[in-house]
């Protein structure tokens, strides 16, 4: 007897004219957009009121911890999130999900310490890492094939508005009303997801892949889980501190890191296996080389060719737009058969606008340049993290989803961790430190030039990102 294959895009597929906004989809991808929508406006807005709320709770020494707190409980969640939605649907891990986030907002909102905003940031994590994870499996469980590169350019768009404008709304909110309000009031927009996804999450993607033998919580996932936000803690705090005793947490957070990583991912991760191990390996490559280096942008062209934190940042501004257009035209039904050439392109145009930054650093290089490249590099990105998504949920089975889903935002996760910690400890020990504490345009100008702390991070990532076109060739199984 021929097997039964019980993947959603083995059953019948629907009409050609059938898209990502048509009656059986619509409300169930205006609410999952709209929970991107969220997540990317909590990004924008809440790192612009930030200082002034570290300054008022007397927090500067542990403002690093606000950031590292978000990324490390959000590992853990991915998880759990993968887990629970194997087992029981992306229902319920969804909406606690959003709950949570919410919640952790109110929380670092009403704060009247550091430590306690710093714990509201901790439950944010917590909430964004499992949601992130369910919207997969929704997506997986929900869209046929044909559908899923559509919605993951939609999921890519939510983020080109909150780029440009979250900044200066929570700017203007921060000055006028104070920096509370910034975070008590993006709660608000919990309401519109909630009303509008999960009724038809229940519908269309409730319950486990098959209801006849539900999958189990593992549990040595989930001690890797906690083994892997801890270790990613660690080393944050090691390259935070750069002392000698710092050298022993960075130890102690690799001991952790390793082999959680080794155990959470697909086999053959590290060596760039083909098909879903390259698939993985890959998102992690484009993500943190690619956030490493835009870190560093606003930094440099405030430091080192005197623009206002206002111009440096709308330099960056363009490539919401263009990060948006690589993610609409990796969707095209016509670019199906090329999208592992696609990829190819988008990294090496990351790598490229990557190793062209720098090149502000000298004075006769129009400061555009900047604009220009990271414009290029968005739309390189655009294409290459919609794709793996694509790619990761076409070579996932049913009951997979979620622990693939969770693999590849832990590889984004962590990524983003190790290679910011790297980066940002070549800086500091080149001399960056200065200009990191210059806290006006004119103590920057008066603290001594240090263009090789920019170059100790642009190279290396640009180098990241190359590797990772040779890996983009490696995804076809």
């Amino acid at each position: 007897m021929a097997a039964t294959d019980h993947r959603p895009d083995a059953a019948p597929h629907p009409p050609d004219t059938a898209t990502v906004l048509d009656r059986a989809h619509r409300a169930l991808s205006i609410g999952t957009v709209s929970v991107v929508l969220l997540i990317a406006f909590e990004a924008t807005a809440v790192g612009t009121a930030m200082p002034v709320a570290a300054r008022e709770l007397d927090g500067i020494p542990l403002y690093a911890f606000a950031f590292s707190a978000y990324f490390t409980t959000s590992l853990f969640a991915m998880v759990l999130s993968g887990q629970w939605s194997d087992r029981s649907g992306p229902l319920a891990p969804l909406a606690t999900g959003i709950s949570a986030f919410g919640a952790g907002l109110l929380l670092s909102g009403t704060a009247g310490a550091m430590w306690v905003f710093i714990l509201g940031r901790a439950v944010q994590g917590l909430g964004g890492g499992l949601v992130i994870v369910a919207l997969y499996v929704v997506v997986s469980r929900a869209y046929a094939e044909r559908l899923r590169p559509a919605i993951m350019a939609a999921f890519a768009a939510s983020w080109v508005v909150p780029s440009v404008v979250g900044p200066l709304i929570a700017g203007t909110v921060t000055e006028r009303l104070g920096w509370r309000w910034v975070f008590a009031g993006i709660p608000v927009l919990v309401v519109l997801p909630l009303a509008l996804a999960l009724p038809a999450i229940r519908r269309t993607a409730a319950g486990p892949a098959d209801p006849a033998a539900p999958a189990p919580f593992d549990r040595r996932r989930i001690r890797l889980a906690l083994a892997i936000s801890l270790g990613a803690g660690l080393v944050q705090y090691a390259g935070q501190e750069l002392r000698p005793l710092s050298a022993l947490f960075a130890l102690a957070g690799a001991a952790l890191l390793v082999p959680a990583a080794l155990g959470l991912l697909p086999a053959g991760t590290f060596r760039a296996a083909r098909g879903l191990p390259s698939v993985v390996l890959l998102r992690g490559i484009a993500a943190g080389s690619f956030i490493a280096a835009e870190s560093f942008i606003p930094l440099m062209l405030v430091t080192q060719r005197g623009l206002s934190p206002t111009m440096a940042g709308l330099s960056l501004a363009v490539g919401g737009a263009t990060w948006a257009f690589g993610s609409w035209l990796q969707s095209r039904p016509r670019v199906e058969p090329y999208r592992e050439r696609l990829v190819v392109l988008g990294m090496l145009l990351v790598a490229a606008a990557i190793l062209t930054a720098p090149s502000v650093l000298i004075p006769s290089v129009p400061v555009w340049t900047v604009a220009v490249a990271w414009a290029f590099g968005c739309l390189g990105m655009g294409l290459v993290i919609a794709s793996t998504s694509v790619l990761l949920l076409k070579l996932s089975a049913p009951h997979e989803a979620g622990t693939n889903s969770a693999a590849l935002q832990i590889s984004d996760g962590l990524s983003n961790v190790l290679l910011l910690t790297v980066g940002g400890a070549a800086f500091a020990a080149l001399g960056g430190r200065l200009l990191a504490d210059a806290h006006t345009p004119a103590t920057a100008a008066a603290s001594a030039s240090h263009p090789a702390a920019f170059a100790a991070v642009f190279l290396p990532m640009a180098a990241v990102a190359l590797a990772g076109s040779w890996v983009a060739t490696r995804l076809r199984t």
